[in-house]
């Protein structure tokens, strides 16, 4: 899938880092207080009771609004002494994949040397996505940790920034739910989908992977031993053999053939063109540059896997390569992070590739092989 990439390769490349993300604001309250349901229902009856006692002067409702106003000075209370004194941690895993579920897992560490918290829910913050994953834990006592995970499966490649925790508890009574949030910034690159792809059988003569065609060449391997003879290099004198009585005895070295794969991916886009947030998610609308980019990763995993050597390169100038003995991992980050740039229409109807035709044709060509 080589091509030409004409004044491409004179485009700036897109950065594969994420921007730096804005310091958050400290808010004036560190606490943050929200009724629940049932609070709701309680704070209506207090200032219920509260009013019938001014308005009659009965011993009675005064003292039962004294009551109801210490249970909710009492919720604030120990509710405050459950979220002091909380370290949280996170455990991203070490890859993660589009379409593909990975457990994140929650440590709290209570230092508090006597109290023990309880009902705490520690909420994972993520920059620009809902919150939506969370662990619960029960009780944690003093000086003691807790661990919790929870599962998630991410529905698009890229640079995920975790950005801190919102710590909150409803305990004691569950009439109000107070919150506070903690920084924590992590980050996880999340490869793009894999799909399987079945690759063609090599040539008659080639074997798995890196060798090919036998043959006198000067690769690693020992293709066949004979007498030294004048002129030959000592170097490749095999002394196993020589150090028996009579001539010397030389090696010859194996050709080695090395099958090396090459994709282009198209980052320019036209001007005027911007995808859909339903596109970069996938399906059947999804963003031909997405479409592209799995294309390629799902075929540079299984060229891999055979034992060849991949490289990808962006009509932008970026380029990356791996082989067997590196891995599938720098290919597939650098897929997670690539991105589109804006580019001329010309430039863009002259750079490389994007269709599933050429990476097919290419894959069909990659079993030949090149000479390392």
């Amino acid at each position: 899938m080589s091509g030409s990439t004409g004044p491409a390769l004179r485009t700036r490349a897109a950065p594969l880092v994420a921007p730096k993300r804005k310091k958050k604001k400290k808010s004036f309250w560190p606490r943050k207080l929200k009724f629940t349901r049932e609070g709701k229902y309680f704070l209506g009856i207090t200032l219920g009771v509260g009013f019938a006692a001014i308005n009659t002067g009965n011993n009675l409702l005064y003292l039962l609004l004294g009551m109801m106003l210490s249970l909710i000075i009492i919720s604030g209370v120990m509710s405050e002494l459950s979220l002091r004194t909380l370290t949280v941690k996170r455990r991203l895993p070490t890859r993660a994949q589009v379409s593909r579920s990975h457990l994140v897992e929650i440590e709290v560490y209570n230092s508090k040397t006597r109290v023990p918290s309880y009902a705490i829910e520690v909420e994972d913050l993520r920059a620009g996505q809902p919150a939506d994953k969370r662990c619960f834990f029960l009780k944690i006592s003093p000086r003691s940790t807790q661990i919790a995970a929870y599962r998630r499966t991410p529905l698009r490649r890229g640079l995920e920034e975790h950005t801190g925790f919102r710590i909150a508890t409803r305990f004691p009574f569950g009439l109000f739910e107070k919150s506070r949030e903690v920084d924590s910034p992590d980050e996880l690159i999340i490869y793009p989908a894999v799909d399987p792809v079945r690759l063609p059988q090599r040539g008659h003569g080639d074997s798995a992977g890196d060798a090919g065609p036998l043959g006198r060449g000067a690769g690693e391997e020992i293709y066949a031993l004979r007498y030294m003879r004048e002129g030959d290099d000592p170097r490749d004198i095999y002394w196993r053999k020589s150090t028996m009585p009579g001539p010397l005895v030389l090696r010859e070295r194996a050709k080695e053939m090395r099958h090396e794969v090459e994709f282009l991916v198209d980052v320019l886009r036209p001007p005027g063109k911007q995808a859909t947030k339903e596109q970069e998610l996938g399906g059947p609308t999804a963003n031909p540059f997405e479409r592209r980019v799995r294309e390629v990763a799902s075929y540079a995993v299984a060229h891999v896997k055979r034992g060849d050597r991949v490289t990808v390169t962006t009509t932008a100038g970026e380029r990356v390569f791996t082989d067997k003995a590196r891995g599938i991992d720098p290919v597939l980050r650098f897929l997670a992070l690539v991105q589109q740039v804006d580019g001329p229409a010309e430039t863009h109807r002259r750079g490389g590739a994007g269709g599933s035709d050429e990476a097919a044709g290419h894959s069909a060509q990659a079993g030949s092989g090149k000479a390392a």
